[in-house]
């Protein structure tokens, strides 16, 4: 055994006990369609100066989503209800007390002129913009206007502070124009002498003095303190610091809002359908490890194994970082085991190329030039999704950031587990006599069955690329029709509706529930428990004859229904999340676009991201033609499809790279068509490896799952293509508008002929 694997085989066994240990001790968060959570119902109230109507709740709405998400509640289900009242639907809350008394105030945030201390009882005059209230020690105080709200400021830090012997404070950081007004209201207030009431500037939260320091004395008349210099001090505990840094970040409410109900709500599937979910992702996982073994034999075992100890990781990963499980997330954690596959595909089918080219070469020699020849497409392939990932999770909110997190976590276990592990296992494998010398068990040293096939036919693709880059277009002609034809039917999270809670006479389980309405016709409807033993349903638009049958069906199963509960309520994805998420994805797309022409070329870089553009609108305009609604499964959905898109046409174009680097006098053309036809095996393998989870998922998953397997479906076939059949000739055309001279030989074109020797390898062995 090498140095280098000894420390692969160290490091992996290390993470996978931290792992295991994590799994093992720490209890998953679950979201609200697997255990449901707590539900509470804000009323907007009318303050001095704005009304509560529609526009300020969905203000309010905007700001709780961002105080929730610092709370470091994921998943979260905002929905305005009415006009002015705000349903927040928080899963796996341990303290539903605490989580109402931090959203629910309203964290007016002032800084005022100290005018003087008055005796007890006074009050300001009437129409006076004046504030009398107590200090921290009582003692009543004559505040002037206020001269800076909590807008200003840019952010909050709470802080332990030993040397100072302050304890726990809050430090302040104010915007540019806000940053100002402090300096000034400082500035007047120092030139009081010491001791004088009026060297004092009050921090007001919610009419209550939290702070009132004196200017320090060595601050001069007019000289004020910095925008960044400001600490409120109060005898904080580290819990209070912590709250009053989470209310002035996340904002102050437009309007003051009052909890009005409080109660816990049922998980919004059942057990049914969870356990189905559940069987569906084990068989589909179970079917992807045996078609690696039947391709890849021996080490396909080895990878498989490699495959367990990333869904250990990275599900540790999500548990100790407290990210919020739902079932679609659940099933795309089981779809990333399925594509994680597919480093250890590049490095198999790069390594039976050396075998093939260089039928001497041992087994060992041929697997390391393998590891070496695909890192640069795994690599650039991961940092792509990465740079995607992390602007959704700065630059998105709500789902959208879980969904950066989750993406970035299965990325960064994917790349540990087929760099480190599967290469640990590999590495000694190869090293054995039996394997090396059976190449009918090792599975490397034998070309596959797609690649021999591929050889023979050698089929001339790309004599005439823009045949290709019409039949692109005619299918998304076709998208785009359906698009405007049939119309995009969206869900419920992005269209609002009705909320409706039942009582019957007799208790009704709330799998029968489901299944009665669904046979009424009301199959998306979201059926839950809401306090004790109500039914509560969530649909669309609902007019009144359809509530009656609704209602109906459900006195079939409970006898005597009464409605409880009838509002309408708004979209809980609402206009400020999809604005941020369009946002997010529209740098994430153009960082992307810089990233690979500077790691390729601009032609290659415009071309992988016109195929992904290219299946964003075939799924979208599929699911149009088959009338099923667009919702937040769908989106979490798409945002995998397009990181699979990207990923696919950069391995090809890193292919492309490589050859062209090695024959600069041959034309583009052929070397696109042997780059293609070298990573089609690559393709399909990995591809095939998804499809067998996605296919489980859509089979035996159940409705709870359909969408979503149905739109990965789409989006993975659509990838495959448009790798191939759009990005490559885009690139091809773009090619004729530029004179840019071909890649110069790189490190990987190097090694194609030399192999270089692992860097962690000493040449030590026991």
């Amino acid at each position: 055994m090498t140095r280098a694997t000894t420390v692969r085989a160290v490091l992996a066994a290390a993470v996978l006990l931290v792992s295991v240990f994590i799994t093992l001790t720490m209890s998953p968060r679950l979201g609200l369609d697997l255990q449901g959570g707590t539900r509470l119902v804000l009323q907007a109230k009318d303050s001095a100066t704005v009304e509560a109507n529609r526009e300020t709740t969905d203000r309010t709405l905007e700001v709780l989503r961002q105080r929730i998400d610092s709370l470091g509640v994921a998943e979260p289900v905002l929905t305005r209800s009415g006009e002015d009242r705000i349903i927040v639907e928080l899963p796996d809350v341990q303290d539903p007390r605490q989580a109402a008394a931090v959203i629910g105030r309203t964290a007016q945030l002032s800084f005022h002129a100290v005018q003087g201390a008055v005796p007890p009882g006074t009050e300001p005059e009437s129409g006076s913009d004046r504030l009398i209230v107590p200090d921290e020690q009582g003692t009543q105080l004559d505040l002037g206007p206020a001269r800076l709200s909590g807008a200003g400021v840019k952010d909050a830090t709470a802080s332990f502070d030993p040397q100072q012997a302050a304890g726990w404070t809050v430090s302040l950081d104010f915007h540019k124009d806000a940053g100002k007004d402090w300096n000034k209201l400082t500035g007047e207030a120092a030139c009081f002498p010491a001791q004088d009431e009026r060297r004092r500037v009050a921090i007001v939260l919610d009419e209550k003095v939290i702070s009132s320091p004196q200017v320090d004395p060595s601050v001069g008349c007019n000289a004020g303190l910095p925008s960044g210099g400001t600490q409120i001090t109060g005898s904080f505990s580290a819990k209070e610091a912590r709250d009053l840094a989470l209310l002035i970040k996340g904002g102050a409410l437009p309007v003051p809002v009052e909890i009005v109900e409080q109660r816990t709500v049922g998980p919004t599937l059942g057990a049914a359908a969870i356990d189905a979910s559940a069987q569906a992702a084990l068989i589909g996982a179970a079917a992807t490890a045996l078609f690696i073994i039947f391709v890849y034999r021996f080490f396909g075992a080895l990878a498989a194994v490699a495959l367990a100890a990333y869904g250990v990781i990275s599900y540790a990963a999500l548990v100790g970082l407290g990210v919020t499980l739902t079932l679609p997330g659940l099933a795309g954690f089981v779809l990333a085991i399925g594509m994680a596959v597919d480093a250890n595909v590049l490095v198999f089918e790069r390594a039976r190329e050396e075998c093939q080219d260089h039928p001497t070469r041992s087994l060992r020699s041929a697997l390391t030039t393998g590891y070496q020849k695909a890192f640069s497409a795994v690599a650039d392939s991961n940092i792509t999704t990465l740079i995607a990932a992390g602007l959704l999770f700065f630059l998105g909110s709500g789902p959208v950031k879980g969904f950066g997190i989750t993406l970035a976590i299965g990325v960064i276990a994917s790349m540990f587990s087929a760099l480190v592990i599967a290469r640990a296992l590999t590495d000694v494998a190869a090293g054995s006599r039996f394997v090396s010398d059976y190449r009918g068990v090792n599975g490397i040293a034998r070309p596959g069955a797609v690649r021999t096939w591929l050889i023979r036919k050698d089929p001339q693709l790309f004599r005439k690329p823009v045949r290709w880059l019409v039949v692109s277009a005619a299918l998304v002609a076709v998208a785009v029709a359906g698009i405007v034809v049939r119309g995009v039917d969206l869900g419920v999270e992005f269209t609002g509706g009705r909320l409706v809670e039942y009582s019957t006479s007799r208790p009704v389980d709330v799998e029968t529930a489901r299944s009665t309405l669904a046979d009424a016709g009301f199959g998306d409807a979201e059926v839950t428990t809401a306090g004790d033993g109500d039914i509560s349903v969530r649909t669309g638009q609902l007019d009144n004859d359809e509530e009656h049958t609704l209602r109906e069906a459900l006195a079939t199963e409970g006898g005597e229904t009464t409605k409880v509960r009838d509002e309408l309520i708004g979209p809980s994805l609402g206009d400020e999340l999809r604005r941020n998420a369009l946002i997010a994805l529209g740098v994430a797309v153009l960082v992307q676009l810089a990233y690979l022409a500077v790691r390729f070329r601009w032609t290659f870089a415009v071309g992988s991201v016109a195929a992904m553009v290219h299946d964003v609108i075939l799924v979208v305009g599929a699911f149009a033609w088959l009338g099923r609604p667009v919702d937040g499964i769908f989106l979490a959905a798409l945002l995998t499809v397009i990181g699979y898109s990207v990923n696919d046409s950069v391995v090809v174009f890193d292919r492309v790279r490589e050859l062209w680097g090695r024959n600069r006098k041959t034309p583009l053309v052929a070397i696109s068509r042997r780059a293609v036809l070298q990573t089609v095996p690559r393709t399909v393998n990995t591809g095939m490896g998804a499809l067998f989870i996605l296919a489980a998922l859509a089979v035996l998953g159940g409705d709870s799952l359909a969408d979503f397997a149905l739109a990965l479906l789409i989006g993975i076939c659509v990838g495959t293509w448009s790798s191939v059949f759009t990005a490559v000739p885009g690139a091809l055309v773009l090619e004729r508008t530029t004179n840019a001279p071909p890649p110069t030989p790189g490190k990987s074109s190097r090694r194609a002929r030399e192999p270089r020797r692992d860097p962690l390898d000493n040449g030590a062995r026991v």
